[in-house]
């Protein structure tokens, strides 16, 4: 006998109230009168299956030949994919209204119906998908993206063959990023500048803060100097500029990879609208079309209520940075040796705690934030509701997790003022102050432990909460035996469909933006991965590691742990390209910027070549950075500290009269030197000449690489050929008979 198959599940508690069974009664009996079969199980809850009549797949058929302009001819009828059958049942039910213009979301916030939901099916597709996709054996396999395609719907397959190929090209620029790294770490111990500073033991440095805060020998921060130097350094600028066309190429062979995977599933022609239109008429043949509508008014609204969030979001990262310096007083007042002697580490490791769950806080609120502004903008339909949704919700994040970078790498230790003159918060504490061989080390803590807390407690969060929950659904079902009022093989027919209707409803349940929430997960590393890469090159490898767990753990999510999430066509991944292309602008402009204002790059090529010994004698032997640290700190008279400042003049037994700065400033009237306005111009020259011409290789990569390849090309061509004529053959039968 074979199995019924049913499309939709529709799931009700058992109700008392006669209210709740009117209203779902009411909205039944509107599917009945469209034709629908429906069938109901009781359990501990009221199931009813939903399944379509036939007639309803071939006007679809016949309104897709007409849109696609082939012969309109509806005799002939092809058999109805599974991904097609649900999501027009899916529009049909969801837009059934009942006698009291209820549809059924509404039904669903007024608890009448707790869920409805497509099938896991027992087919030959769902074994293949789950022994070569949904399991941990298979981690470097390739995906069954037509078998993706088959069982969840085009969007859900791009959306996989997207992430499986920017995680092949990760591989690439994980090499190039582990090579820099590694290219870092053989300069640990030789590089001039880290030399300097390691001997500078008789180097006085001025206090971290004013209250107790004794002067401390240069050397002591030997070890932050040389990671600092393994991290800064030449190559980190070809590293750079490496990413910036990498990130162009990966996007242009994306748009080359989709060409090829739309059009082998004919869906290069597909219209959005057009489909909307259709399942629109079969659902009512008189429902008029939705049309398009602006407010200016409403987007007035919107625009100010976006941007008094976006002012939150920098007002919390401005709470940081007064974390940061309070912070830092503390600690380096603190008698516990540990603290006082790494206080500007530990600031800095606390702090990038702090921003992480500022990060995981602010997500869930700036969601609710772009929910509403979506529902005050009015879209149109669902595709319009998510590019609404995903432009919002990506600019809020964007603030929320990159608000602290972004004052780590441009402005910390630039704003702080210097000894005598410090600026203060409330008049009291310390702006911080960067290390004496630069601030790209605290940039490079602050991403590292981002990232890393991002890919291993977020997914582990994203991984066991469905897991327990589905364990804890599995284990309060309760399986009642009286069957008594039924007879032999209906029992048996209906214990089958109860059997698989429990099992799906006990499975986690699937909202509109599932896979909405991988791809802002995705956009986001893609940030990390390419705007500030030049300070912290093993982005790329950790990005890969997380690609190529995530891509298994989201399958088995949806194999074993989700409901069937409905399938929706598309012939793009929609907006998140643009979202893509402006992070890779962005990039640009990023590693630019921290290379010019972050890194001590052009600091030390401006010494080199204008102020090192190498340009008054003729040492081929020397290296030209020889005395750069001495040079890049000034000097600050110790009488001329602020009156509130307690500092004991001596130390170590010995008379302090002066101390120094990392600052290119004058002794007497602390004014800056002509050396640091070379500096600035030298810092401005080059962020000018590196983003234009990392702009320029960007498009004439772009150019370079057709997004659509020739051979798919010919092919559409040729089709279009071929049908033109067998109109025209068709024409000139029909005339001559």
């Amino acid at each position: 006998q074979n199995e019924e198959k049913w499309d939709f599940v529709l799931v009700s508690d058992i109700h008392d109230v006669d209210s709740k069974n009117i209203r779902r009664r009411n909205f039944l009996d509107e599917l009945s009168k469209k034709g629908f079969t429906i069938k109901e199980i009781k359990d501990r809850k009221l199931f009813y299956g939903v399944c379509a009549p036939n007639d309803i797949f071939q006007k679809y058929q016949c309104l897709r030949r007409m849109a696609d302009s082939r012969q309109p001819s509806c005799s002939d009828h092809e058999d109805v994919e599974d991904t097609d059958r649900i999501r027009i049942v899916n529009f049909i039910v969801r837009n059934t209204v009942t006698p009291d213009s209820e549809k059924l979301q509404d039904l669903m916030n007024k608890k009448v119906f707790e869920a409805a939901f497509p099938l896991h099916e027992k087919e030959e597709i769902k074994r293949i998908l789950n022994e070569d996709w949904a399991r941990w054996g298979v981690l470097f396999k390739e995906q069954p993206i037509e078998a993706i395609r088959c069982y969840f719907g085009e969007k859900v397959a791009l959306y996989f063959a997207w992430l499986g190929w920017y995680t092949y090209l990760l591989v690439f620029a994980a090499l190039a990023g582990l090579v820099t790294f590694v290219a870092g770490t053989t300069v640990f111990s030789s590089s001039q500048v880290s030399k300097e500073i390691c001997d500078a033991n008789t180097t006085i440095m001025c206090p971290l803060c004013d209250q107790n805060c004794s002067f401390w020998v240069l050397s002591d921060t030997c070890t932050y100097a040389k990671v600092t130097h393994m991290i800064d350094n030449e190559a980190t600028v070809a590293f750079a500029m490496f990413m910036a066309i990498w990130a162009t190429v990966f996007l242009e062979l994306w748009k080359r990879e989709r060409a090829i995977v739309v059009t082998k599933w004919k869906l290069h022609e597909w219209d959005e609208d057009e489909e909307e239109l259709a399942l629109q008429l079969i659902n009512d043949l008189h429902h008029p079309p939705q049309l398009y509508q602006h407010s200016y008014f409403r987007s007035t609204i919107i625009l100010i209520l976006a941007l008094l969030l976006i002012m939150v979001l920098i007002g919390i990262a401005h709470m940081l940075v007064v974390y940061r310096a309070v912070a830092m007083a503390l600690f380096t007042q603190s008698e516990v040796n540990l603290l006082s002697k790494h206080a500007n580490t530990i600031a800095v490791m606390t702090g990038a705690m702090l921003h992480y769950i500022t990060i995981i806080i602010m997500t869930k609120v700036n969601r609710r934030v772009a929910l509403f502004l979506c529902d005050l903008e009015k879209p149109r339909t669902l595709s319009q509701q998510e590019n609404s949704f995903t432009v919002k919700i990506f600019i809020f994040q964007f603030f929320t997790n990159f608000s602290s970078l972004i004052y780590i790498a441009f402005f910390l230790g630039r704003i702080n003022g210097h000894p005598g003159h410090y600026v203060r918060i409330a008049g009291r504490w310390r702006l911080e102050e960067c290390h004496p061989s630069g601030c790209i080390t605290d940039l490079f803590i602050q991403m590292a432990i981002i990232m890393v807390l991002k890919q291993t407690i977020s997914n582990i969060m994203e991984y066991l909460i469905p897991l327990i929950s589905h364990q804890l659904r599995k284990k309060r079902k309760k399986r009642p035996k009286k069957r008594g009022m039924m007879l032999g093989e209906e029992e048996e027919a209906e214990d089958s469909c109860k059997r698989q209707w429990l099992n799906n409803y006990e499975l986690n349940d699937v909202h509109i933006f599932s896979l909405f929430d991988e791809y802002l997960e995705m956009a986001i590393q893609y940030s990390f991965t390419t705007i500030f890469v030049a300070a912290f090159p093993l982005a790329p490898l950790l990005a890969l590691i997380n690609n190529i767990i995530e891509i298994h753990m989201d399958a088995i999510k949806m194999m074993r742990l989700h409901r069937r999430m409905v399938p929706r066509r598309a012939k793009d991944i929609g907006i998140w390209l643009q979202v893509l292309e402006a992070i890779g602008i962005l990039a640009v402009i990023g590693n630019g910027l921290v290379i010019a204002i972050t890194s001590e790059f052009i600091p030390l090529q401006v010494y080199k070549y204008m102020y090192s010994p190498c340009t008054r004698d003729n040492h081929t032997s020397m290296d030209c950075s020889t005395g750069y640290i001495n040079n890049s700190l000034s000097v600050f008279c110790i009488q001329d500290f602020e009156p509130h400042t307690k500092v004991l003049p001596e130390f170590k037994g010995h008379q302090i009269k002066e101390c120094r700065y990392r600052d290119y400033r004058n002794a007497d009237d602390y004014t800056h030197t002509v050396q640091f306005w070379h500096i600035f111009a030298a810092r401005l020259a080059f962020l000018i000449l590196f983003e234009h011409v990392a702009l320029c290789v960007k498009l004439i990569a772009a150019w370079y690489i057709p997004d659509v390849p020739q051979r798919v090309k010919n092919s559409i061509l040729t089709k279009k050929h071929q049908n033109l004529c067998n109109k025209l053959s068709m024409i000139e039968y029909v005339t001559e008979v």
